[in-house]
């Protein structure tokens, strides 16, 4: 008969694996329950994950933040964002007549964005390198939208250049690591093959320009998609967000150089813009988590 059954229950409700075994030893120090200490070690050990695996923090007991909760507290900052982009679409301003309206209307979604971040605090920004980049790279985009309204009177090499930094800093933000040499030829391939389309059509300074600036975006493509491990259960939903982003935005570039150096394509701008906003807004989203400052398992 069990002298103290407190003890033995306090082994069934473990916070860590290490508090179940200490129990367990303790019961093993009495020799009609060392079978029962034994069998609750086993158990202990099968059942519950290393401290290195576990899914919690243990230096804060906070769980992940899941999607659910995400789309609760991130939600409604990102009203004001859908608003713009809604504003956008139903104007339409025609892109034959540019002016400093077309150009804030069209900016007023990526202004939005930045205000997000912003949301966040300051000690958020100076906390998480990669937030601060992704802001200044909203910040470029934004130039780069502004010279593209007026590209037909000479300023789209200039809106070319400000997406370039963009992508850049993005590449920053997404860090240096892990490599993950697959998801790098995955997506070498696929710039090459949209250079190779392009590559007959360009002429003068764009064949190099193009092939500089489609470098970039791929490598920024790479640095998005290398988070991603789903074998090895080492990723989170903000780096599957920068990767869609990534991939969108390299979708809505190949549309509009397609558009502007290939042939007409049907309903370009509103594809262009779909994707593009689509993809700013994944990005900046994966700036609330960014890897630099979330608490994370240690990867071996």
């Amino acid at each position: 008969m069990v002298k103290n059954p407190r003890r033995v229950c306090l082994s069934f409700f473990p916070v860590r694996r290490s508090y179940c075994v200490c129990v367990c030893v303790s019961l093993s120090l009495s020799p009609s329950l060392s079978p029962l200490a034994a069998n609750l070690a086993r158990f202990a050990i099968e059942s519950f994950p290393s401290d290195r695996q576990t899914d919690l923090d243990w230096s804060t007991d906070r769980p992940p933040r899941t999607p659910r909760k995400t789309v609760k507290s991130e939600g409604p900052k990102l009203v004001p964002f859908f608003k713009a982009t809604c504003v956008y679409f139903v104007l339409w301003l025609p892109t034959s007549s540019p002016s400093w309206f077309s150009a804030l209307i069209k900016c007023l979604p990526i202004f939005c964005l930045g205000v997000f971040l912003l949301a966040h605090g300051l000690s958020f920004l100076g906390a998480r390198s990669g937030a601060r980049k992704i802001l200044a790279g909203l910040l470029f985009s934004a130039l780069g939208d502004a010279f593209l309204v007026w590209q037909e009177q000479g300023y789209f090499i200039h809106g070319l250049v400000m997406f370039a930094v963009t992508h850049v800093l993005y590449s920053s933000a997404f860090g240096m690591k892990p490599t993950d040499g697959r998801a790098g030829l995955a997506v070498g391939a696929a710039s090459a093959a949209g250079y190779l389309l392009l590559y007959p059509y360009l002429r003068g300074p764009f064949t190099y320009l193009v092939g500089a600036y489609v470098a970039l975006i791929g490598f920024m493509g790479w640095r998005a998609a290398a988070g991603l491990r789903p074998a090895r259960h080492l990723w989170t939903w903000t780096e599957l967000s920068a990767c869609l982003g990534a991939v969108l935005f390299m979708v809505s570039d190949l549309l509009v150089a397609v558009d502007k150096f290939c042939f007409p394509v049907a309903h370009s701008r509103a594809m262009v813009m779909a994707t593009y906003y689509a993809a700013q807004m994944l990005i900046a989203l994966s700036a609330v988590e960014s890897r630099d400052g979330r608490a994370a398992p240690k990867r071996a």
